[in-house]
């Protein structure tokens, strides 16, 4: 398989133009596109995003306004939020060559078709290779550098290395996979778990209980990682455990800080503060899929309870901490 030269990232978020400095460092050629001519004229113009004012956008990165712009690449991520990777992926299909991958970023489960991000890819962009990018990575940290370790994952084991090689570099190393299911039910899960988490941190219950939800919290993530035919050593990785405790037990962390606010008596359209909090569209799709599967998990209910003010919240945490003692599994 030939090198990849070219790389598309669609999105201009945060995530966004930190994959795009990546990709730059690791000696690709860069174009990126997002949404609203104003904002990209002002980031052309400054090199600054405000989604990551940290941060300066390198100056070998390409931007555009035009989505056709990101024709003559050989690959695409697309770095927009889940429930909007159906509507970029159609885009991406009419003006990418034949045969270039998209590779989906957000971490997530699509509502209504209840599809994980890269089976939405296959539906929208039939007959192209499809990938996972995923693992515990805060935008700020890889803009600015910082070590940071993740997965890609491709059911071609050859493009899943190249895709990786693509996008490698000393500070952000790139392990391959071909375990697609794995990777995408770890980035999913978590966000959901992590509001409990948050929930009991906005309650002042302290680390222990922290912890006590995080470990429940990876059991319930891997029975229904074994329902959908996950690889327990994908779980127990970087995409899985890894993001898990990141997730879990950082302020930087948007679902972590949406489930902090609801512990301290915000509704869900207060705690989100106009921001994005995957965990909270993803919760719904999550629980269906699960008790379609028979698989039981009452962190990830509780937190859909709280959200759709059908529980308290300290009552909620206080049930999950307080569920009859029985064999540890």
């Amino acid at each position: 398989m030939n090198p990849i030269s070219t790389i598309g990232v669609a999105g201009a978020g945060a995530w966004g133009v930190a994959l795009a400095n990546v990709a730059a460092g690791a000696g690709r050629r860069v174009i990126l596109w997002g949404r609203g001519a104003d904002a990209m004229r002002g980031l052309v113009q400054t090199r600054q995003s405000a989604h990551l004012p940290s941060a300066a956008l390198a100056s070998s990165v390409v931007v555009s306004a035009d989505i056709g712009a990101l024709a003559q690449c050989e690959a695409a991520l697309v770095v927009v939020p889940a429930q909007a990777t159906r509507l970029v992926a159609d885009q991406l299909a009419r003006i990418l060559p034949s045969g270039a991958p998209l590779v989906a970023c957000a971490k997530g489960i699509e509502l209504g078709s209840d599809l994980f991000m890269t089976e939405v890819l296959a539906q929208a962009a039939p007959g192209r290779p499809a990938a996972i990018l995923s693992g515990p990575s805060f935008a700020s940290d890889v803009a600015a550098g910082l070590p940071t370790a993740v997965t890609l994952a491709c059911a071609d084991e050859p493009r899943a290395r190249a895709l990786a090689l693509a996008l490698n570099s000393p500070s952000f190393r790139l392990y391959h996979s071909t375990d697609v299911r794995g990777v995408e039910i770890g980035g999913a899960a978590k966000n959901v778990l992590a509001i409990a988490c948050g929930i009991a941190s906005g309650l002042g219950l302290g680390p222990s209980a922290g912890a006590a939800l995080i470990a429940r919290g990876f059991a319930e993530l891997s029975r229904f990682g074994a329902a959908f035919g996950a690889r327990p050593q994908t779980l127990m990785g970087l995409s899985g455990l890894g993001d898990l405790v990141l997730t879990c037990t950082s302020p930087q962390s948007r679902n972590f800080a949406f489930g902090v606010a609801l512990g301290r008596g915000k509704s869900a359209a207060e705690a989100s503060a106009g921001k994005l909090a995957e965990g909270a569209t993803t919760a719904r799709a999550l629980l269906e899929m699960a008790r379609a599967r028979g698989v039981e998990m009452p962190i990830a209910a509780s937190v859909e309870a709280v959200m759709k003010g059908e529980q308290d919240v300290r009552a909620a945490v206080g049930a999950l901490l307080a569920r009859p003692a029985r064999a540890e599994d």
